[in-house]
């Protein structure tokens, strides 16, 4: 279990936003935080820190320059999201990202396309492509991915069958419990256990992390074998958890932390 840091881009900045807000309109927009330092500066405290499976999404348009300016920190240490295509995605290698992540490309009108995820994965090598199944609970239980930046929902359920499908072209998962995610209201742990149990690639949770008592039910209900993520809650972006201390997992969870 590791703690594996972000980068959220928006609009060009490092910003920390509700999940549930994000769309194309600014007056709708929950930000929770918005940095005054480059985005290198994270990127180069992380792998000062040897926190390695840290990410920079690009949420929207305008931040290009930015997410280059987080992944030339240092080269091949950061992972990117964010409009991610077979057509761009050599691009971002080339720019010095560790794998792309992919979420929203996989998806034609809310559907699933097979035939997408060939050419996504004749572009991109197996163990340079993460995909991002970020997904909201439904009323009957299941898990329906999202995409366009957690703005649709698709019809795309998780189950044992979607990651084994997937995990077919790629070597982890990147998931965002999008209905608490930005929220620091505790985590969703269903889904925390379905993933422990449905998925044996490597996957990194986020979404409602406030406390340290959060990240011991991530351990617990994901059997120590789920990653974590913490956005809004750190205090590196105006949250309670320190992130010394978080430093702390990056191998096995430490129960005396």
């Amino acid at each position: 279990m590791r703690f594996r840091p972000c980068i959220d881009l928006h609009r060009g900045r490092v910003k920390q936003i509700v999940g549930s807000s994000l769309s194309d309109d600014d007056a709708r927009l929950v930000t929770n935080f918005i940095a005054t330092e480059p985005p290198s500066y994270y990127s180069n405290l992380y792998y000062s820190d040897g926190l390695a499976g840290a990410h920079v999404i690009m949420l929207g348009p305008g931040n290009e320059e930015a997410a280059r300016n987080a992944l030339g920190a240092h080269l091949g240490f950061l992972q990117v999201g964010g409009g991610i295509t077979p057509a761009n995605a050599q691009k971002w290698l080339d720019a010095g990202a560790a794998q792309v992540i992919v979420t929203s490309f996989l998806f034609v009108d809310g559907k699933f396309s097979p035939e997408r995820l060939r050419l996504l994965a004749a572009a991109v090598p197996r163990e340079k492509l993460v995909l991002d199944l970020s997904c909201r609970p439904l009323e009957d239980g299941s898990y329906a991915v999202c995409c366009d930046r957690w703005t649709h929902t698709t019809q795309l359920r998780l189950s044992p069958e979607t990651f084994a499908m997937l995990g077919e072209h790629c070597c982890e998962f990147l998931i965002h419990a999008v209905a608490v995610e930005g929220k620091q209201s505790g985590i969703d742990e269903t889904l925390v256990r379905n993933l422990s149990e449905w998925c044996d690639l490597p996957i990194t949770y986020a979404g409602g992390i406030h406390t340290l008592a959060d990240i011991q039910a991530i351990e617990r209900f994901g059997n120590g074998r789920i990653d974590f993520t913490v956005g809004s809650a750190l205090d590196l972006f105006g949250g309670p958890l320190r992130y010394a201390d978080l430093k702390k997992f990056t191998g096995k969870f430490l129960a005396n932390a």
